[in-house]
C-alpha cells in the first residue's frame, strides 16, 4: 500500500509515531496518557473506539485492494471441512469423505477463472475465499495453479488457526468483525459460488441472497455447486409452496456440479439488474 502524495506541509503520523517512541524514559512518558492515541493499544480496544474500528476494518482491506489494482472478484462459500480426495479418509464422516470431489471441483473453477483473469490483466474475476481450510484452501490453491493471486478473508476464532498456505500474502487480511469481512466478501463480487458446507456456509449463502432477493444487491451469478447435497439439505420448494419465498425467488440461483458448467453459466448469464420490488408481498 503507497502512501498518497501530501497534501499539506504538515509534519506526519508516522514521523512523530517514531520521534515518540525516541522521547526520554520518564515517568510522564512511561504513561498510558502520553502515549499518541492512534498508537496506544489499549485504548484503541476500548469499547467506547468500537465504531473507529469498524471503520478501521471496513478500510484498511478496501484501500489495499485498491492499490493492488482489484476492481472484481469471484466469491467461494464453502466448508472448511471438507477434506482433498487424497485425504478423505480422515474425514469425520462418510459424507464429508464423498464430498471430498468437491475440493477437486472448487481447486479446478478456481484455475480456470484465475487463467480468465489473468487473460484480462488479473485486475477482475479475482478469487476470494474465506482463507482456511477445505473449500477456501482448494480455491486459494487452484489460483496458484494458474499461476495468479487471490484473496483470502480470515477472521479471528477462539481456536488457534491460520490462512491457508495458498493465499497471496499481500492480500491475506484478518478481521474482528464478521460484519465487516462479510461486506468485503460482496462488495466487488461479480459472482458468488456456494459449495457444501455449515452454519457458517449457510449463513453466508443467506445472507448474500436476501440482498439480492430484496433488491440490495445487483443480481449476479449465483451457483451453488453440488445439486443432491443441496437440495437434500435445504428443501427449496417448500419453502416457495409455504409463500415464505416467491416461486420467483427459486431463479436467483442455480445448481452445477462441476467446474467446466459453472464456467459456462458464468459466461452466458443473463439476469436483469436489481429488483425495484418483492415478488409475493
Amino acid at each position: 500500500m503507497k502512501d498518497d502524495q501530501r497534501r499539506h506541509p504538515l509534519r506526519d503520523a508516522k514521523t512523530d509515531r517514531t520521534a515518540a517512541q525516541a522521547a526520554p524514559d520518564t515517568p510522564q512518558t512511561r504513561a498510558s496518557a502520553y502515549q499518541l492515541a492512534f498508537t496506544d493499544q489499549e485504548f484503541m480496544c476500548r469499547e467506547e473506539l468500537r465504531p473507529v474500528r469498524l471503520q478501521l476494518e471496513l478500510l484498511k482491506p478496501e484501500m489495499m485492494l485498491d492499490a493492488e489494482g482489484i476492481t472484481s472478484t469471484i466469491v467461494l462459500f464453502g466448508g472448511a471441512r471438507i477434506p482433498e480426495p487424497a485425504k478423505k479418509d480422515t474425514a469425520r464422516t462418510k459424507t464429508l469423505a464423498d464430498l471430498s470431489q468437491f475440493y477437486d471441483e472448487t481447486r479446478e473453477f478456481s484455475r480456470l477463472m484465475t487463467l480468465k483473469s489473468m487473460a484480462g490483466g488479473g485486475t477482475e474475476d479475482v478469487i476470494v475465499t474465506g482463507g482456511g481450510p477445505g473449500v477456501m484452501e482448494a480455491g486459494n490453491r487452484g489460483a496458484i495453479d494458474a499461476g495468479g493471486r487471490s484473496i483470502g478473508l480470515n477472521i479471528v476464532l477462539p481456536f488457534e488457526q491460520a490462512p491457508n498456505e495458498y493465499v497471496t500474502p499481500e492480500l491475506c487480511f484478518n478481521f474482528h468483525y464478521f460484519a465487516i469481512r462479510k461486506m468485503h466478501f460482496l462488495m466487488r463480487a461479480k459472482a458468488i459460488c456456494v459449495f457444501p458446507g455449515g452454519f457458517g456456509t449457510m449463513d453466508e449463502l443467506f445472507e448474500a441472497l436476501t440482498l439480492i432477493q430484496t433488491g440490495r444487491m445487483q443480481r449476479v451469478p449465483f451457483l451453488l455447486f453440488g445439486k443432491a447435497f443441496w437440495q437434500k439439505i435445504i428443501n427449496w420448494d417448500a419453502l416457495a409452496d409455504a409463500g415464505t419465498i416467491s416461486a420467483e425467488d427459486l431463479n436467483l440461483f442455480r445448481f452445477v456440479d462441476s467446474a467446466k458448467e459453472a464456467m459456462e453459466l458464468i459466461e452466458n448469464w443473463d439476469a436483469p439488474t436489481a429488483r425495484d420490488s418483492v415478488p409475493g408481498r
